[in-house]
């Protein structure tokens, strides 16, 4: 056997396997016990053992040889000791503490930690392993399927309780000889009947109170709307208020700044739920982000749960299960590879297949506004939709600019309703009913609007309940200025709306904006075919043929909108052609998509989810924004070194002392370092000498784990029997590396608790290297080093900072680069969302 055997330093131990060890009786014995490390030796090599600067020769190894070697940082000196190994050696990711409310998650970490679980569980032995690993391997897709159907059930129970309450604001059904009853919405009480006007159980408020003046009853009716209209958005309003601050609003920016890696408390829960339901009804149709809970307590596993329950929520809110995956992926999550895809697909399917098995509007469909489209388009006919798609991108882009002027002004000191939600609430509600009620379009439940708007007069028959198919050629100006008005009223509607502290939503108000003014100009295109069928633009048409199908503009002008709005492009083609099944208009959709999105881009930059993630201060870094990154030094944004507190690793702190260090800063992390030995600081390689103030990074530690151990050591609770009955007191040493009294339990070893490979940068790469790996590896946090040594930390929120906050945040906080510290919550850096929609950062710390 060529060279030592065993080569020990009294603090670690390396032993040195021959090849014809290897190859004899005791291979068994050579595989390493948990807490060893193998490592590779190659001839002719002198390693540094952990703790001592003594170099070990191993000048007699062969140099064309390569060892195995086992390393482990304990005063043993053989394979077989018997002493107890830590359980640091048996978790290699280390331990955390549950995350803070409005902090970040740890992408590494948890994916770390579900790969440790992974390894542990596929080396179960025996027939009980083979059936864990096909129990666990069965749990995402159970929760997938029973998370599919609850959605299902709740969408089909939703939309039939949403129908009723929206039609109790214009009537009732009776009970009478048709077999009318009163829980009945409108749409079933006339079921049976082609003509509406001949349904016998649905009752208007005028008939109920037997008002035979028509200016009587339209008062009476009017009333009714109002006062209903009222009742459902304090109602809501009064939820969000009391139970769940974080039901307002659609959700999206929030459920995008979740799978982001933020953690919100208290957004998925019941109340959330409950609040949502039933803002349904107050007019402002939105689409929900249904609450789920994952069986793992895995923080990623959960947000690749969410991503699907999202795709789930689409699915049912359009129909469209493909276009729900599509839009999860484009839209709302953050990290979407093709096991997340497929995931969604499953859930999305199952929600869709659930919601259709229900039928709850009894006629097969998903949705209420599914159309089927049994005609294609003409060529001349790209050009109107060329003029929709420039329309969507210019609106979309304005209501923007102008829901985010209103969002600001509802925030500022000039607002007299500020502080006052349920106030303006009801202000806007009654306002929003006085002007929608007049207008027949405008007074109609939104999927009514958008599908009799999408619908072909063919399949509507006498069931057009606002005329667009009865138009005579006279009439055909009157109704288009009816549906323009209803359009410019409804944008600014939706301006207002959206952002008031009630579930309110935009996703559904934009596809009817589109749809009004898209069906004005296809009811003016018909009219001028018609004018003038012998037109050589008309060429195309066929004599005694439907040529422009109103109900097509509509559709075009609504995928234009909603583009324009939200900034999606794949996922409305989709959403649209399942919604239509026409495959022909998926072209022309395209077109128009791809139009609006770039106009709206030159109008506003941001989406409307994005800009209100902006408003919020939510610290969410968009791993698709590479544009506005500023070039400059990573180092202009850091904290340096010399403005941080940082822990010394070869000092033994007290239990007082560290609490205290917690006490004294505010910091959310503290680096942890290592003072260069004095040959390190006179030659460091670079050629300088005497660098007394290049300390080398060793780990890092952040507030809330350091803070968990030591209370944890003073205090231990029944699951911690490690450290029971040790006598750990305020006066006990605590290391942040190995230590032979915290070896024996008379110190405290705070090595599992720190991040030993912490994410570094060199300190002269550009910031645009920095957002990259903020970007694509969802980091919390980011020290720079030189030549290994620290000077200084960016974190996740000075990143979106830069790249987010608004000037005017900037010049009333008073940032300064590289000063936004991860301060704890307590401190002056997160303060929660409160009830007047101050932002998450609407303070930092000063000089």
């Amino acid at each position: 056997m060529a060279g030592p055997s065993r080569v020990t330093d009294g603090h670690g131990i390396l032993r040195r396997l021959s090849a014809e060890a290897e190859e004899g009786d005791l291979s068994q014995k050579l595989v390493p016990p948990s807490g060893w490390v193998e490592m590779c030796l190659y001839g002719s090599s002198s390693i540094r053992p952990p703790h001592t600067s003594d170099p070990v020769d191993y000048s007699s190894l062969e140099d064309s040889q390569t060892y195995p070697l086992y390393l482990r940082d304990e005063h043993i000196t053989s394979l077989g000791g018997d002493k107890q190994v830590a359980d640091w050696y048996q978790e290699s990711h280390g331990k955390r503490v549950g995350y803070d409310d409005l902090t970040a998650i740890d992408w590494i970490f948890e994916y770390s930690k579900e790969r440790q679980r992974v390894k542990q569980l596929a080396g179960s032995p025996g027939l009980s392993g083979t059936l864990k690993q096909l129990a666990d391997a069965s749990n995402i897709w159970i929760v997938l399927i029973l998370t599919g159907i609850a959605v299902g059930v709740l969408a089909a129970c939703m939309s039939i309780v949403s129908d009723w309450l929206a039609d109790i604001k214009t009537g009732f059904c009776r009970n009478g000889n048709g077999g009318g009853k009163f829980y009945l919405s409108r749409q079933f009480c006339c079921w049976g009947h082609d003509d509406i006007s001949q349904c016998q159980d649905w009752t208007p408020w005028r008939t109920a109170l037997h008002l035979a003046s028509t200016g009587g009853g339209y008062i009476v009716e009017y009333l009714f709307f109002v006062i209903f209209a009222v009742v459902f958005s304090l109602s809501a309003a009064l939820l969000v208020k009391e139970y769940s601050n974080y039901a307002k609003q659609s959700g999206i920016p929030e459920i995008k700044t979740v799978l982001g890696g933020f953690v919100i408390r208290r957004f998925l829960d019941g109340w959330t739920l409950v609040a949502k339901s039933v803002g349904l009804v107050s007019g402002d149709i939105q689409v929900l982000d249904r609450p789920i809970y994952s069986l793992s307590g895995n923080e990623a596993r959960k947000r690749e749960i969410l991503s699907a329950a999202s795709a789930a929520g689409i699915s049912v809110a359009f129909g469209a299960p493909v276009g729900g995956v599509l839009f999860s992926l484009e839209q709302v999550s953050f990290y979407f590879p093709d096991k997340t895809m497929w995931q969604s697909f499953v859930c999305a399917m199952v929600a869709a297949v659930t919601l259709q098995a229900l039928n709850p509007f009894h006629t097969g469909k998903i949705v209420l506004y599914q159309v089927t489209y049994t005609t294609g388009w003409h060529n001349f006919e790209i050009v109107p939709f060329l003029l929709l798609g420039a329309l969507g991108g210019i609106a979309g882009g304005l209501l923007i600019h102008v829901n985010m002027l209103v969002a600001r002004f509802r925030n500022s000191d000039h607002n007299p309703l500020r502080g006052r939600p349920l106030l303006e609430v009801l202000v806007i509600s009654v306002l929003s009913s006085l002007i929608n009620y007049p207008n027949n379009f405008m007074r109609a439940q939104l999927s009514d609007l958008v599908y009799y708007l999408f619908a072909e007069c063919a399949t509507i028959g006498n069931r057009d309940i606002f005329g667009l198919c009865r138009v005579t050629t006279s009439g055909v100006l009157s109704m288009a200025t009816l549906l323009i008005t209803a359009s410019v009223l409804g944008f600014f509607l939706a301006s207002i709306t959206f952002g008031l502290p009630i579930p309110s939503g935009i996703i559904l108000p934009s596809l009817a904006i589109g749809a009004l003014y898209g069906r004005a100009l296809g009811v003016g295109m018909e009219l001028l075919q018609k004018h003038y069928p012998d037109s050589v633009v008309f060429a195309a048409c066929k004599p005694d043929v439907p040529c422009i199908i109103p109900g097509t503009y509509a559709i075009v002008g609504a995928a234009a909108s909603l583009a324009g709005v939200t900034r999606l492009t794949a996922s409305i083609v989709v959403i649209i052609f399942e919604l239509t099944g026409a495959l022909t208009y998926v072209l022309p959709i395209m077109i128009v998509v791809m139009l609006s999105k770039w106009i709206a881009d030159a109008v506003s930059q941001k989406s409307i989810y994005e800009a209100w993630i902006q408003f919020n201060e939510y610290p969410y870094v968009d791993n698709k924004d590479t544009d506005r990154v500023p070039h400059i030094p990573a180092s202009n944004i850091m904290t340096p070194v010399s403005e941080m507190s940082c822990l010394v690793s070869s000092k033994a702190y007290t239990i007082e002392e560290l609490q205290a260090t917690l006490r004294e800063t505010s910091f959310k992390g503290y680096p942890i370092i290592r003072p260069r030995s004095a040959e390190e600081a006179n030659d460091d390689g670079s050629g300088s000498i005497g660098r007394l103030d290049a300390n080398i990074l060793v780990g890092y530690i952040s507030r809330r784990e350091l803070s968990y151990a030591l209370d944890q050591a003073l205090h231990p609770g029944q699951t911690t029997a490690s450290a029971v009955g040790r006598g750990y007191s305020s006066t006990t040493k605590c290391y942040f590396n190995y230590s032979p009294d915290a070896a024996s339990g008379f110190a405290l070893d705070l090595r599992p608790w720190t991040d030993q490979t912490p994410i570094t940068l060199n300190v002269k790469s550009s910031f645009q290297m920095a957002v990259n790996m903020f970007q694509s590896m969802g980091l919390r946090y980011l020290l720079l080093v030189e030549r290994g040594s620290l000077r200084g930390i960016m974190t996740r929120k000075d990143v979106w900072w830069i790249l987010n906050a608004s000037q005017g945040s900037r010049r009333a906080d008073g940032f300064v680069p590289g000063l936004l510290r991860e301060a704890d919550q307590g401190g002056a850096d997160v303060t929660g969302v409160d009830s007047e929609g101050q932002g998450l950062l609407h303070n930092t710390i000063h000089r």
